[in-house]
Parts: C-alpha cells; sequence; structure tokens
C-alpha cells in the first residue's frame, strides 16, 4: 500500500483523533475510511450533477458513480433525477441493462 503524506488543519486533526476514540481504531484506518467514503460522495455528486444536466446517460453516471445499473437506478430515483436524453441514449441504455 503506498504511502502519502499530507497537512490537516488542527481542527481536522482533533476531529480524526476524536472519531478514531469512537471507533476504536487507529489514526489511519481512520483516514483511510474517511478518504474512501468522501470519494466516493465526490463521485456519485458529480455523477447527479451531470445526469441532471443531461451531459452524461445512465450508464455514464453509472460509471462515474462507481455504482452498478441497478444502484445508479435508486440514486437516481431517490434524488428525484430527470433529464433530457435522446432516443438514442435510451436505446444504449436499454441495450446495456439487457446485457446485465
Amino acid at each position: 500500500m503506498p504511502s502519502i503524506s499530507a497537512r490537516v488543519p488542527d481542527d481536522d486533526e482533533a476531529e480524526i483523533d476524536a472519531v478514531s476514540e469512537l471507533l476504536d481504531e487507529d489514526k489511519s484506518t481512520v483516514i483511510r475510511k474517511a478518504l474512501s467514503e468522501g470519494l466516493s460522495s465526490i463521485r456519485r455528486r458529480i455523477a447527479i450533477e451531470r445526469y441532471q444536466s443531461g451531459e452524461v446517460s445512465v450508464n455514464e453516471a453509472a460509471r462515474i458513480a462507481d455504482v452498478s445499473l441497478a444502484e445508479w437506478l435508486e440514486i437516481a430515483r431517490e434524488h428525484n433525477l430527470t433529464t433530457q436524453l435522446t432516443p438514442e441514449d435510451l436505446d444504449s441504455d436499454a441495450a446495456a441493462a439487457r446485457e446485465l
């Protein structure tokens, strides 16, 4: 596993310490978990924004969010997402869904 060094503000260090204590885990584990959850959240936010704007299709949004098509459809439903997809986009998405 590669090692990365980063500087964090004092407030964040205190929060890492507090969460580490709550979870009864070392700081490195807490930081890895926070980073993983944060990156996942960012990917989903970007996918939601791009899908809502019509920039990407259902399949592309699922790929950006790094989730299955079924998981993406659930995310889209939960966020009441709508988009202006072309008939070609819908055909492509339907073909991809049939392959699952």
